[in-house]
């Protein structure tokens, strides 16, 4: 049998350092997991901490005073705005006649050209009349013959020398023969085919030569003294259209005159697929400066309202289903919510909300607040002042 000989000391610190080194090996993760642990609740609390820095901060920055906002102003005054309607149309001629040729023969002379004015009644051109004037002779001769003949018989009749009806086939034969001479006196003065109406010629379709028949065309002749200015109407616009006398138009051909016209037709029916009704309006013109074919803008009036508050469409902000816009008070901008009404060209009405008097924010309103201190820039001296 062997004896360890180690010394006691030896075994007892050996056995110590092997307990220890045990034991901490032993308890090691629990020792970290519970230095993580405190760990985190150290780096929890500075988080908080500097949360609780940064929502103080914010607050103290929103509870603040705003920056002022730089404004325009627009003092508002009652003003008449009108419901209306801008539509094309086109200038026609108040009367397009076309003229046609009322008997056969040959052109021997024209004594006017396109473009020409004309009166009612002035000659255009002839035909040549040889054969209608000796139709016409002979016509005249049988009717004085006839005349005769019935005179005669007339007298002996009177003598009781012939019967009544020998008087009355003699008179039948006169007036035949009356008949046939003014016919023959109509045609030969359609040799000179005549303007039935004052105008213009826009086109002529003869020569000297052309062999003409019975209804072939001679030119066209419009009168352009008076116009008729046309306009489509929509199916809803007709009830308002239908009330009104007059329109204005705007004529761009001729630097955007304006003029009035009286209104001369409504078509009961709609006469486009587009449903739109003809209205006609008349112009004068007497200088004939305004020509048919020029195209125009009728200013179509609905409705108008005299007395109302208008703003700038653009000063009007739209959110939420609701339409507001802001006003100076006491240096600082106030919210107004407002109802509108009908528009004419950039300006709204405002039915409700504003007055005569209130100072409307007209630049810089999409950058305020309610109750934000503004800078007044400028007031505006009117709604057509935008200059700053």
């Amino acid at each position: 049998m062997i004896e360890n000989h180690t010394p006691k000391s030896a075994q007892k610190a050996s056995g110590f350092r092997g307990r220890t080194v045990y034991f901490i090996w032993r308890n090691m993760p629990r020792a970290l997991l519970l230095f993580f642990c405190v760990l985190s609740v150290v780096l929890f609390l500075a988080i908080l901490e500097k949360k609780d820095a940064i929502v103080a901060q914010n607050a103290d920055t929103v509870t603040g005073e705003r920056p002022q906002v730089n404004v325009v102003l627009l003092p508002l005054t009652a003003t008449e705005i009108r419901d209306s309607i801008n539509l094309p149309g086109s200038l026609e001629p108040w009367v397009e006649l076309n003229l046609k040729a009322k008997i056969r023969g040959t052109v021997e002379q024209v004594m006017v050209s396109e473009g020409e004015s004309v009166t009612q009644g002035q000659i255009l051109c002839r035909l040549e009349s040889a054969d209608y004037r000796i139709i016409l002779d002979r016509a005249k001769s049988a009717y004085d013959l006839a005349l005769t003949n019935y005179q005669r018989e007339k007298s002996l009749y009177a003598r009781k020398v012939v019967p009544m009806a020998q008087m009355e086939a003699r008179e039948t034969a006169m007036q035949a023969a009356k008949a046939d001479l003014e016919n023959a006196e109509l045609n030969y003065s359609r040799c000179n085919i005549k303007s039935p109406m004052g105008g213009v010629i826009q086109s002529l379709n003869v020569k000297v030569g052309l062999l003409l028949s019975s209804g072939d065309p001679v030119g066209q002749i419009l009168e352009i003294d008076k116009l008729k200015a046309v306009v489509g109407i929509p199916e809803s616009d007709i009830k308002a259209v239908s009330l009104l006398d007059t329109v204005d138009i705007t004529i761009q051909a001729l630097d955007n005159r304006i003029l009035k016209g009286k209104k001369h037709f409504l078509s009961p029916a709609p006469e486009t697929f587009a449903r739109l009704y003809r209205l006609e309006l008349l112009i004068e013109n007497p200088d004939g400066d305004i020509l048919p074919g020029m195209f125009f803008r009728a200013d179509v009036v609905k409705r108008k309202v005299p007395d109302a508050i208008a703003v700038p469409f653009y000063s009007v902000i739209s959110r939420n289903d609701e339409s507001f816009v802001f006003v100076e008070k006491d240096g600082m901008a106030l919210k107004i919510n407002v109802s509108l009404g009908i528009m004419e060209k950039w300006m709204v009405q405002v039915t409700k909300g504003l007055s005569p008097g209130d100072k409307l924010v007209v630049e810089g309103h999409r950058d305020l607040e309610n109750h934000q201190k503004i800078n007044v820039v400028k007031v505006m001296s009117g709604a057509g002042d935008f200059s700053l």
